[in-house]
């Protein structure tokens, strides 16, 4: 068939059924032949004189998908969507902190803040399924705060409060188990961590790759590797080379590599990981975990750890070679909502344990010391419960005995603490936090005092969110 003559024939049928269509449009509002007849029919009849009115011919049944119109929508649909996508997840994270420390020190000084902020961020979710973006801002401001009583880590020095930047970064979807990120981000390992233990916590400037591979039945697979380049410290404003805040000379600029794994199966974890920052320090850290029921009721969880830290290259870290480490072991007993946890750490070397990237990992690293000094040995005593009849709240009080460290101008100590805590998990007060921690520590010596450490938290996520 001629396709210009089928083409005519067509316009004219099309032709007398949207006027046919049109009329009844209008009749439907007005009488034939009055002007709103009139108009609603012109429409129609000036599209189908327009010069550049095409009909592409197509031989294609209803129901059939050509090839070239499978797998999904045009290209430029398929970036709309996948764009929509990434906005609709889009994740927004909001919490409320109020901190009060007050700590009377060995020398009978005193540190006292309060402080009120808090965090606000978001995470996209993954434009393409391949890239998302995050960023986090944070805020610690003075509600009280004497200059004589600065040092709390509430505030900057001079108690000053702050605002800054501590998020900016990228993440790639490598495949579905493996992400790259790239960028100021927080990140949680045992030497490289938050430390979210005051208002704001460590972020770093890193390219770091994290994969989470196979299943709890068959075995989980935690991997992860990067370069860290740059810390900032919880109270700072600014990101600083990791060497500089290890404590290396001025000048003085080295990042970390780090590289570990950990595999779980059931109640058995065991992992290790490695941190080097070259001509600064060398730090191998591993531990494991088995977990076994005693009964119905009670279960026994045990642990044990390892870490080597050393000097390496040029020495720049403290100028003269070092090698110094500290094991432990624990043991916890679970009944309930109760447990009963002991645990002993012994340090050796010929140095002091050092975490200047994190909160500390050993079992004897309780809310004021680390016991962590050459030659300590200490032993913890911990009960905890947590009550079934008021769903958040819990308790905890612990007793950490320490012994002389090698150095003859240090002294034993010995912690006590106690906590409480109330989550409210649902209601009104929903994303509330309360928390109370108490500290005494008691040193040996006998031209010092006792230290004193009283911490009140109220934290608030907005459940919303």
């Amino acid at each position: 068939m001629d396709i210009r003559l089928e083409h005519n024939r067509r316009q004219r049928k099309t032709a007398l059924l949207a006027t046919t269509a049109g009329c009844l449009l209008a009749g439907s509002l007005a009488l034939p032949g009055t002007a709103l007849a009139q108009t609603a029919a012109q429409p129609v009849r000036e599209e189908l004189q327009a010069p550049d009115f095409v009909l592409a011919p197509s031989s294609v049944e209803q129901g059939q998908t050509p090839m070239n119109q499978s797998f999904g929508p045009s290209r430029e649909d398929w970036i709309k969507d996948t764009r929509r996508k990434a906005f609709e997840d889009t994740k927004f994270d909001v919490q409320v902190r109020s901190f009060y420390l007050d700590r009377d020190k060995y020398d009978s000084s005193q540190m006292e803040s309060w402080a009120l902020g808090g965090s606000a961020g978001l995470k996209t979710g993954y434009f393409r399924e391949f890239f998302a973006f995050g960023a986090t801002g944070y805020t610690s401001q003075k509600l009280y705060g004497p200059e004589d009583k600065d040092g709390a880590g509430l505030l900057q020095p001079g108690q000053e409060g702050y605002t800054v930047l501590g998020e900016v970064y990228g993440e790639f979807l490598l495949n579905q188990d493996t992400r790259l990120t790239l960028g100021r981000r927080g990140f949680d390992t045992p030497y490289i961590n938050r430390n979210d233990a005051r208002m704001t916590p460590n972020t770093f400037e890193a390219a770091v790759l994290q994969g989470l591979y196979g299943d709890k039945d068959t075995g989980e697979w935690r991997v992860g590797g990067g370069y860290f380049n740059k810390i900032k410290e919880r109270t700072s404003e600014e990101f600083v080379s990791m060497a500089k805040d290890a404590g290396a000379q001025a000048g003085v600029e080295r990042g970390v590599y780090s590289l570990g794994a950990n595999y779980t199966l059931g109640d058995l974890s065991v992992g290790a990981i490695g941190y080097y920052s070259n001509d600064i320090i060398g730090i191998f850290y591993t531990e494991a975990k088995y977990a076994f029921a005693l009964s119905d009721d009670w279960k026994l969880r045990t642990a044990l750890q390892y870490t080597d830290q050393s000097s390496n290259g040029e020495q720049l870290l403290k100028g003269n070679s070092f090698d110094s480490n500290q094991w432990g072991a624990k043991a916890e007993l679970v009944h309930g909502g109760a447990l009963f946890t002991v645990g002993y750490t012994q340090a050796g070397g010929n140095a002091n344990m050092q975490n200047p990237w994190s909160g500390y990992p050993g079992y004897t690293s309780v809310q004021v010391e680390d016991f962590n000094r050459d030659g300590e040995k200490a032993w913890l005593m911990r009960a905890g419960y947590d009550f079934t009849s008021v769903k958040g709240l819990g308790i905890y009080a612990l007793y950490v005995d320490g012994t002389d460290p090698s150095s003859p101008t240090e002294y034993a100590r010995n912690e006590t603490d106690f906590n409480i805590q109330w989550k409210v998990p649902k209601g009104v007060l929903e994303g509330l936090m309360v928390r109370l921690r108490y500290a005494e520590v008691a040193q040996s010596d006998p031209a010092s005092d006792d230290l004193k450490d009283l911490r009140i938290m109220v934290f608030y996520d907005p459940p919303s969110l």
